[in-house]
């Protein structure tokens, strides 16, 4: 898989020799994880529910697609989720950042601004989460916190945690850094209330949802869309800075593309000189993508949203958590409530 080290994909000589150090970080994890269960770290909780949407996978697992599934079911059911997340790639200079669909992704990173754009919810980005949640409650009324990653961000208590794994990689070679991938030992996964794949079912999790693309959307003017079985037969060129650049690739070729292939790091801070080739070719991107690069675009880019499609199982599964959920915290006010006046 591109962008990753073959060692933490599976064992080589170099991940036994990085064994030491990272049997070193998965004590300090878990020394770390042990001060927050105790009390010597102050864990913040919250007056609303808190959803974590994260992993314990390096680099991205396709946490975003399933952060906005999340956000309209909650919209279904009548509440007010708001959205936190980090602002991975965003220069800003102060924190919380309120981000809204016109927001510039080099300010608060690329996902806020495609989260806002495609939930209609409030999104606040800042490196501490805490903050940023306690904006969302104040100044903009939210009853539930979904968090894109953050996991690991134990300060911030949390009411339930949704873990996605990339169907295809799994756990790599299932060390932690540096020998391998995770930031967290495997065993993380029995403590959470749902593994869900990307991708197709794994090992991990029967449970899992596909991406499904449908059209192309000219970057220059948005409302201007193509079938992608309309590129059917022509060499394009494929831009993108996502984790799994060859699921997107792969996708493309499904509808009969040739494919010029184009990976960068994820969260790549493109320029024009990125998306620019000398010839008249087709150049396709995902969203999270073409939010850095529609300043700078031509007639031929083109952007190409996914669509996230869940097993009914898999909706089933996670939609009874989610009321579980809330229904949970709602109990637990009440109780408080009680105490309080008792």
């Amino acid at each position: 898989m591109t962008g990753f080290p073959e060692f933490w994909l599976r064992s080589t000589g170099r991940t036994i020799a990085l064994l030491p150090l990272s049997w070193i970080y998965r004590l300090v994890v878990w020394l770390r994880r042990l001060a927050y269960s105790v009390g010597v770290r102050k864990q913040h909780r919250l007056a609303v529910p808190v959803i974590i949407v994260g992993n314990i996978f390096v680099g991205g697992t396709g946490k975003t697609p399933l952060v906005l599934w999340v956000v309209r079911f909650l919209k279904g059911l009548q509440r007010r989720p708001g959205i936190i997340t980090r602002g991975y790639g965003g220069n800003a200079e102060k924190w919380p950042q309120l981000v809204g669909a016109d927001s510039d992704p080099f300010t608060v990173g690329d996902e806020p601004v495609l989260l806002a754009r495609r939930s209609g919810c409030p999104v606040v980005a800042a490196p501490d989460r805490v903050r940023a949640a306690e904006a969302l409650i104040q100044h903009h009324g939210c009853d539930v916190i979904v968090s894109d990653d953050g996991l690991q961000h134990y300060r911030l208590g949390r009411d339930m945690e949704v873990v996605v794994i990339d169907a295809a990689r799994g756990l790599g070679n299932g060390h932690c850094l540096p020998a391998g991938p995770l930031r967290e030992p495997g065993r993380r996964l029995r403590t959470v209330d749902l593994v869900v794949a990307n991708g197709g079912p794994s090992w991990f999790s029967p449970y899992y949802f596909t991406l499904r693309l449908n059209a192309a959307h000219a970057l220059v003017d948005l409302n201007r869309t193509r079938d992608l079985a309309d590129f059917n037969g022509m060499q394009v060129h494929a831009v993108t800075g996502i984790g799994s650049p060859d699921r997107f690739f792969a996708a493309l070729e499904r509808f009969g593309m040739e494919v010029i292939a184009h990976p960068f790091p994820d969260h790549h801070p493109f320029t024009a000189a990125d998306i620019r080739f000398d010839d008249d070719l087709p150049v396709m991107m995902t969203e999270k993508d073409a939010v850095k690069c529609t300043a700078f675009a031509a007639d031929r880019h083109w952007c190409v949203p996914a669509e996230t499609v869940l097993t009914a199982a898999t909706e089933r599964a996670l939609g009874a958590r989610i009321r579980a959920t809330l229904q949970q915290v709602a109990e637990r006010r009440r109780l408080r409530r009680r105490q309080e006046g008792a």
